[in-house]
């Protein structure tokens, strides 16, 4: 009996240390988001935040100019960036529920074009309102970890012929199992009251947006997958490889293929490989 005693004490004692291992990134991430609610000057990551000064593309999008600008001719090679932030507004709702406001700007910068000023060929601006809880439970072996509801708005900001926008109702699962993590966000688009710059977005972004993720020590592999399930089939994949280069800055590796890529090429099937530097990951 004594024995049997001890194993048990053992076995409790192994899997106490199990259990306090190394946080997963999720935790490190949750640990810094709710540290920083309390600090006025700070903000957080949100979406990753990145440039690429070096992108080639094989098939320009030259459609959208034609009415609007004849003189500018995009060319294959331009600067992608990023960045991402999110503000922690209120925490503790329904106990460990979080309030935050987001906002990312993705840049497509024809740097390279220098007989025509080097334009700005798109600017994408997406401004959220996302309500987080944490959450319990298993599927096909993975852990559910956290639920992210949210309000989102993207737009180019650009006038007509140019314009393009959408708002939508979001709902994100994010889980884990060991150095994989997995992010599915499906998506309601709320209808346009007035006119729709784009009637049939969803015919090429489809209604929701699978992220995966893994990390091997210092370095990540990632994969984005959109799809419109239907008969006509069109979609996007997005390959992303991170490396370490000092302690703040990581090289960033990004191949895209498929439609939507930016808002003006919502509809456009477009190929492209980029090379740069990543400050923060979406993990």
């Amino acid at each position: 009996m004594r024995t049997l005693l001890v194993l048990l004490v053992l076995f409790s004692l192994n899997s106490q240390a199990e259990e306090t291992t190394t946080p997963s990134a999720i935790d490190e991430r949750l640990a810094l988001e709710w540290h920083t609610h309390d600090n006025p000057f700070s903000i957080t990551p949100h979406r990753p935040s990145y440039i690429l000064p070096l992108t080639y593309s094989n098939r320009v999008n030259t459609a959208p100019y034609l009415e609007s600008d004849k003189d500018l001719v995009p060319k294959h090679n331009e600067v992608k960036f990023q960045f991402s932030f999110k503000v922690p507004l209120i925490k503790g709702i329904l106990n460990q529920g979080m309030l935050s406001f987001a906002y990312t700007n993705q840049s497509y910068w024809q740097a390279y074009t220098r007989d025509h000023s080097s334009p700005f060929r798109e600017t994408n601006h997406e401004p959220e309102l996302l309500l987080t809880f944490p959450v319990n439970y298993r599927v096909l072996g993975m852990q559910g970890r956290l639920i992210t509801f949210s309000l989102n708005h993207q737009s180019n900001g650009r006038s007509e012929p140019l314009s393009r926008s959408w708002n939508r109702v979001m709902v994100d699962f994010l889980m884990e199992r060991d150095d994989w993590y997995l992010s599915l966000k499906p998506w309601w688009r709320i209808p346009e009251v007035d006119h729709d710059d784009n009637p049939d977005i969803t015919d090429y972004l489809g209604h929701f947006e699978l992220r995966l993720l893994r990390k091997f020590g210092n370095h990540s592999t990632g994969l984005m997958w959109r799809n419109n399930l239907l008969a006509d089939n069109r979609g996007a994949l997005q390959l992303d490889y991170t490396f370490p280069i000092n302690q703040r800055l990581r090289g960033y590796l990004q191949l895209f293929s498929g439609y939507g890529e930016s808002l003006i090429d919502y509809d456009h099937y477009n190929n492209r490989i980029g090379v740069g530097v990543m400050l923060t990951d979406w993990l």
